[in-house]
């Protein structure tokens, strides 16, 4: 499977919990420090996850978000941008209105200076029909088979995932997943992780039998070993990690320190038989915006010129 080693993060300017957001993402939580207060602490995880990602030899390219507008969580890069192995750049629809000035040309005009951009494709234009499809949120690709994984929840709309899916060449697999209280999980990136040959899956969450069957059979077929997570589990972020790789090859599994400290050693041993573990702190930014490494990071495909 095809396995990123740059990665693109968004250095916060306003950082703080997005009311917007919360209508539909529950792993947020109400916080009790001023956004001043907030901001600083993420900046501070921020800045040290960029550290550690570097200090392991991960290319990391680090934009400064823009003071105006305000934008709460520009930290989450992967929701409105993502590339393919094949030279492709995607713009997705955001569900909150007061994301969408997140997506910028400076950040379209570097990587096309940079990197091989065969072409680019916008998606924005549903966000007018109130139709979403939150980029590797959403989607959970698989771009060697050819395969996308994706749980339904209003910020991924199926009409468009599967126009999306249709005309980039693969095959959607879309499945429910609901939470502890038995709501929509927001993002399939909570759910699950693909790696070259194992699959963080909270099989919990999937409610119907025959769609945990279907996503089951589909990666035992495709030689992914499944390791299952609870839903107490995927509420520690435990299914919201990234494997990368570093300048020298070596496989690593991003998560944050929440996600490694609810695994238990089963989970761990057979994990660390396929990539080092690269646990990261991030709790500020994991209890205002309900989101943690994974989505902190947008993969870059693309060949450098």
């Amino acid at each position: 499977m095809a396995i990123a080693s740059s990665i693109l993060m968004i250095r916060p300017a306003a950082f703080t919990a997005n009311a917007e957001t919360a209508a539909n993402n529950y792993f947020q939580s109400s916080v009790k420090e001023n956004p001043k207060e907030i901001q600083l602490k993420a900046v501070g995880e921020f800045d040290q996850m960029v550290h550690t990602l570097q200090e392991n030899d991960i290319e990391v390219i680090v934009f400064d978000d823009t003071p105006e507008p305000v934008k709460p969580s520009a930290i989450f890069p992967n929701n409105w941008l993502s590339t393919s192995p094949n030279g492709m750049v995607f713009i997705y629809p955001l569900f909150a209105a007061n994301r969408r000035a997140e997506k910028r040309e400076d950040i379209l005009k570097f990587l096309n200076e940079i990197f091989i951009v065969r072409d680019v494709q916008d998606w924005s234009e549903y966000e007018v029909e109130g139709k979403f499809l939150e980029g590797t949120g959403s989607m959970i690709f698989d771009h060697d088979n050819k395969v996308i994984y994706a749980c339904h929840s209003p910020r991924t709309d199926i009409s468009v995932l599967e126009k999306y899916a249709h005309a980039n060449g693969y095959r959607a697999i879309v499945f429910v997943a609901t939470d502890k209280n038995g709501k929509l999980v927001y993002h399939s990136n909570v759910v699950m992780t693909l790696a070259d040959n194992f699959a963080i899956l909270c099989e919990e969450a999937i409610d119907e039998e025959w769609e945990l069957i279907a996503v089951r059979q589909l990666l035992d077929s495709s030689s992914h070993e499944v390791i299952p997570i609870s839903r107490k589990q995927m509420h520690a972020f435990a299914g919201n990690m990234l494997p990368v790789k570093n300048k020298r090859g070596e496989m690593y599994l991003v998560l944050s320190q929440t996600a490694f400290d609810s695994l238990i050693d089963e989970q761990k041993e057979k994990i660390s038989s396929y990539c080092k573990f690269l646990p990261i702190a991030v709790p500020t930014i994991e209890k205002a915006e309900g989101g943690s490494v994974r989505c902190m990071m947008a993969e870059i495909f693309l060949e450098k010129k």
